[in-house]
């Protein structure tokens, strides 16, 4: 029923924003879309234009901007669709996209949350679902729409006390599933509870076990930036099992890996963030 209700949300949407787009050019000749991609439901297309790219991620995280120098992070749904206008087409201008866009969001009574010459940040919030959307016109004869649809993670790797145990007695080190920062911090966002407790469990069952609590990051930013953000969201970690579950601090070492052990490439997303994790290493 929740699903229905936010593919009609979502349809409806599409159906006014339609109705708020302004034309520009005269009908162009016939040049395809990209092969699988389609437009989103929330927006039509400016008129002329052909879908050059698109990408979709399940779950994924965009920084959408606020204000000058300020970002609000949203999760969700994401997606990526570039429209390109066609041969011979008169392309609008980067602030015809802009009104455009925000006319259809005002449309179906979402809002503005930012503006600039090159982008506009809209958001739309109605029937129990939020949508972020970036309009980015700093594409020559195109723009970019970046739209999340926010949801929560579905949790899908739990972490495991028992897990752990084998883990670390088969190899010496396990991954801990489960531990969640914010961009560019250390503090543990409230998701990583239950992860803590079943570290805090492991630990309880075996009184004389110590372990290293080891943070690994992807590779952006600079090297030194790394290494303390990991070693700090180690500290953090650590830190949590002493004061929440009264672990031992004589029994944790908290440890900063920065990007130097990776498990996977990180030129694409999905490796980056499998460097993003946390380790137990028995001492």
């Amino acid at each position: 029923m929740t699903d229905e209700r936010s593919n009609r949300f979502l349809y409806v949407a599409a159906a006014l924003a339609m109705s708020a787009s302004l034309s520009y050019g005269a009908p162009q000749a016939a040049e395809p879309d990209a092969k699988g991609c389609q437009d989103h439901p929330l927006f039509t297309r400016m008129q002329g234009m052909r879908l050059a790219t698109c990408r979709m991620v399940d779950f994924d995280k965009f920084d959408f901007r606020t204000g000058k120098g300020t970002t609000v992070p949203v999760e969700g749904k994401r997606f990526e669709i570039k429209y390109q206008m066609k041969a011979d087409g008169t392309a609008p201008s980067p602030l015809a996209i802009i009104r455009n866009h925000q006319q259809a969001i005002g449309a179906i009574g979402g809002t503005v949350a930012y503006e600039d010459q090159r982008y506009t940040i809209l958001k739309l919030a109605k029937d129990g679902k939020e949508v972020w959307a970036q309009v980015d016109t700093a594409w020559g004869r195109g723009y970019v729409l970046t739209i999340v649809e926010k949801q929560a993670m579905v949790q899908e790797v739990k972490a495991s006390a028992d897990l752990f145990q084998s883990g670390l007695k088969a190899t010496g080190h396990v991954e801990v599933p489960g531990i969640y920062f914010d961009t560019g911090k250390s503090e543990l966002k409230p998701e990583s509870d239950a992860a803590v407790a079943e570290i805090a469990k492991l630990l309880k069952a075996d009184p004389a076990l110590k372990v290293y609590v080891v943070g690994h990051t992807d590779n952006v930013a600079s090297l030194e930036l790394n290494m303390k953000l990991s070693q700090a969201r180690a500290e953090a970690v650590a830190q949590a099992l002493v004061s929440k579950h009264g672990i031992a601090a004589g029994r944790l070492v908290g440890r900063g890996a920065g990007p130097l052990a990776p498990v996977a490439s990180n030129d694409a997303e999905d490796g980056r963030a499998k460097n993003r994790r946390v380790e137990l290493v028995k001492q």
